[in-house]
């Protein structure tokens, strides 16, 4: 299909749909408790992995046996932890921030692939990349500097913060995958993923803080598990198999602007200055990075 390798059209729609979870996040904010949320995502797009994918599954068992404590990890730091966390941040965020947050993506990536895959940086990327963080930095004060530095900044963006560290590194590491086609792979970190959500989910229940959904709010439910749990999951994993990890993760610099054009359509939540001002030095920071750092190599 041309439509599966056209890489910038996937990466387009994979960011919409993680914008979308920043919707869906808020409105399960206090109804549906985030341990939930994670388990039962995982629980109705394992299944549907397992019937599209039975076929493939059992020829690739010896390569996931040998890359086993890859897939584990992965699923459990890359995929469960990263909802869980974003779930909890939810609760103590608006969907603007988390949007907005997920726009350090690009600067984690290439980090953690400049320490691990060796990928070249530039001090004129450097720039970029810090340019970009100076963008978060103005969300998490508020545009207020003393607030930052009184240790006034919402917890929430800290854990949206560590979250897309997460996924940064999840991002990286696909660059490490067994040589499987992206459906079959996925199938078996969703299983990695929904494996590591059970004990969360236990330590959720006994500790009395578990919330399930009700009939209506199941229908959150079904757009998190089939939307960004999957198709987007799916349509990113093809990016990076495509253009690389670097390339695909500036892609994620979309999920801000959408989440913030939703965040006020469909939840009124309020642009605020700061919110502006941030989206405008974090997509000036990935200016310089993108174009001017690309001149200097």
């Amino acid at each position: 299909m041309k439509i599966y390798a056209n890489a910038p059209f996937l990466l387009c729609l994979a960011t919409l749909g993680w914008a979308g979870n920043c919707i869906v996040g808020r409105l399960a904010s206090g109804e549906i408790s985030p341990m939930v949320v994670v388990f039962l995502r995982w629980s109705i797009v394992v299944p549907i992995l397992l019937v599209l994918q039975r076929n493939k599954l059992v020829l690739a068992l010896p390569l996931i046996k040998s890359n086993i404590k890859w897939v584990l990890c992965m699923g459990a730091f890359g995929l469960t932890s990263f909802n869980a966390l974003f779930y909890v941040a939810a609760n103590y965020t608006v969907a603007v921030n988390l949007g907005i947050m997920q726009g350090t993506m690009p600067a984690f990536i290439l980090i953690l692939a400049s320490v691990f895959l060796k990928t070249k940086v530039t001090k004129v990327e450097i720039l970029g990349l810090i340019v970009a963080l100076t963008g978060v930095i103005i969300v998490i004060s508020k545009g207020n500097l003393s607030s930052l530095l009184n240790l006034e900044s919402s917890i929430g963006d800290l854990f949206v913060l560590l979250a897309v560290f997460l996924y940064a590194g999840y991002t990286v590491g696909l660059k490490q995958s067994p040589n499987l086609d992206s459906m079959t792979l996925f199938t078996f970190l969703a299983i990695a993923a929904w494996i590591s959500s059970v004990p969360l989910l236990f330590l959720e229940v006994v500790s009395g803080y578990s919330i399930w959904p009700n009939s209506s709010e199941w229908l959150l439910i079904l757009y998190v598990a089939l939307i960004p749990s999957f198709m987007s999951q799916i349509f990113f994993m093809r990016g990076i198999e495509l253009i690389g990890p670097g390339k695909s993760g500036l892609y994620t610099n979309l999920v801000p602007i959408y989440a913030a054009i939703m965040g006020v359509i469909i939840l009124g939540e309020p642009l605020m200055y700061y919110h502006l001002s941030s989206l405008f030095v974090v997509f000036l920071g990935i200016f310089i990075f993108m174009v001017v750092g690309k001149k200097f190599t």
